[in-house]
């Protein structure tokens, strides 16, 4: 095999990473509110705050600085009615979830969520009901979150003990309506129609919201006809004012999976280029619809993304997988995904955030940090500023993917790489060697510095996983004197991280 190389050019920004890229999601599904989040009924009372909220949990994902947490589903909120879950917890009723067969006892709703957020310092994003749930429900909902004047919900919060506004900022326009398991699945017309009326209420209601139109998986017709009908020029009122744009995000979903490691390690890339079909789609709407250029060019969401294999993690038996250093890997790729496309990604919520498909788990005595914890706290630590252009010479893997197109529109390298600079100056490279067998000696340029910072996330075998009692993959941390070689030897099956101080 040739010898890989690595050129970074830390001085040429490509495009500015936008922190909500590493925001999380938590549904009513499974373990991720009740016995995850929010754990009142645990009896070892140390790792329960007086809210009920698990203290664990909270400094674990504290220090990650997350922006951003969506909630309340999901498949969940297509029938979730959100006065069911505010007021005394002993006057709220339980409701059947027809999202993932169980019981709803809404003793967490959304005076809840708004302290947690609080508690680990992120932004709410709420997801509306476009199931069951009726225009009048979503407004109220707005009004009860944000209104500061004398109204009826607004004046409910504040009989509930929270007299100032939450301001919350992002609101989705539904979730998966074109999905066959939805309650009340709509065509792409019916929804566009919907959602462009919803749009312009909510937004006569609370122009500071940002609204998130709900797209498919970013390469199909109906993110494309509901983003043709959708994104419109703002124009003006008929009393003369100018209006806001109605739609500024437009969210996909995709989880990659497989039992093949090279199938598993390479999905992601199936998604990197939905993120471009769907930023062209967006473009195409705007060109279309005649959208001027002052106008702010919407956005992608990417709201749900993860490695998931539904057959291997049930989600009516809370999908909790248990995941292996393979999938860290895929992880890791999803994220330099996210990181090279960042110029179209607004947001990105890995799904979920505990218990449920999820790098952090709880128990009754604590938390484990699943393989997949590392890189994601590799990359919302470090990867952040502008990404910077690098260029990568490999050789690639050339065997099967899943999907079975991703090498006919994406290369396969046996490196996957994302470069970024933060304001102070701090060069980060995350490279994934996918390889199983071989590590990889490769020559590195652009460097421009004496040493380096060295992060590795790697395991004794690609099945290795942290959920039997012993942490078999971590984090490790070295230095690599550069002044030394200018050669590094990515080990097999590995993420590593370099850092350095740009001069």
């Amino acid at each position: 095999m040739a010898t890989p190389s690595i050129t970074v050019f830390p001085t040429r920004k490509v495009s500015k990473i936008n922190r909500n890229i590493y925001s999380g999601f938590t549904e009513h599904m499974g373990r991720c509110i009740y016995g995850g989040i929010y754990d009142p009924l645990n009896s070892n009372r140390d790792l329960v705050d007086s809210e009920g909220f698990r203290k664990d949990v909270i400094d674990a994902l504290k220090p990650l600085d997350i922006p951003v947490f969506r909630y309340p589903g999901g498949n969940f909120c297509a029938t979730y009615h959100w006065l069911d879950g505010i007021g005394p917890r002993d006057q709220r009723p339980s409701r059947p979830d027809l999202a993932w067969d169980n019981v709803e006892t809404n003793q967490f709703g959304t005076d809840e969520f708004m302290a947690w957020c609080r508690a680990v310092n992120a932004e709410p994003y709420l997801c509306l009901n476009f199931g069951t749930g009726t225009l009048d429900e979503a407004m109220a909902w707005v009004e009860y979150c944000n209104g500061t004047k004398d109204t009826y919900y607004a004046n409910l919060r504040r009989k509930h003990g929270h007299p100032e506004p939450y301001n919350v900022k992002y609101w989705a326009l539904g979730n998966e309506m074109w999905g066959p398991w939805q309650v009340n699945q709509m065509t792409q017309e019916a929804y566009a129609e919907r959602a462009l009326q919803w749009a312009k209420a909510l937004k006569l209601l609370d122009p500071t919201i940002q609204l998130v139109l709900c797209g498919k998986e970013g390469a199909t017709t109906w993110d494309y006809y509901t983003l043709k009908h959708c994104l419109q020029p703002a124009g003006l009122s008929d009393l003369g004012e100018e209006r806001v744009p109605l739609i500024d995000m437009h969210s996909i979903h995709l989880y990659t999976a497989s039992d093949d490691h090279y199938e598993n390690v390479t999905a992601p890339l199936a998604a990197e280029r939905s993120i471009e079909v769907c930023a062209s789609l967006i473009d195409l709407a705007m060109v279309e619809n005649k959208i001027p250029p002052t106008q702010k060019r919407p956005t992608i969401c990417f709201d749900e993304w993860n490695v998931w294999l539904p057959t291997r993690a049930v989600g009516s038996q809370g999908a909790e997988e248990t995941y292996t250093l393979s999938d860290a890997l895929a992880v890791a790729v999803w994220l330099n995904v996210l990181v090279r496309q960042s110029k179209d990604v607004g947001m990105a919520c890995i799904a979920q955030s505990v218990n449920v498909i999820s790098p952090l788990m709880t128990t009754e005595k604590g938390i484990i940090r699943q393989t997949t914890w590392w890189p994601y706290e590799l990359f919302c630590r470090f990867m952040k500023g502008h990404q910077v252009a690098v260029h990568l010479e490999c050789e690639s893997y050339t065997g099967p993917t899943r999907p079975d197109w991703v090498r006919a529109l994406k290369a396969t390298p046996w490196l996957d790489v994302s470069a970024a600079l933060d304001d102070e100056g701090w060069v980060s490279v995350c490279v994934v060697n996918i390889h199983a067998e071989h590590d990889l000696k490769t020559t590195l340029k652009g460097l421009q510095a004496s040493k380096a910072e060295v992060y590795t996330v790697t395991g004794a075998n690609l099945r290795v996983t942290n959920m039997a009692g012993k942490e078999e993959v971590g984090l490790q941390k070295s230095d690599w004197d550069l002044s030394k070689t200018s050669t590094f030897v990515f080990p097999r099956s590995s993420i590593t991280m370099l850092r350095w101080k740009s001069s």
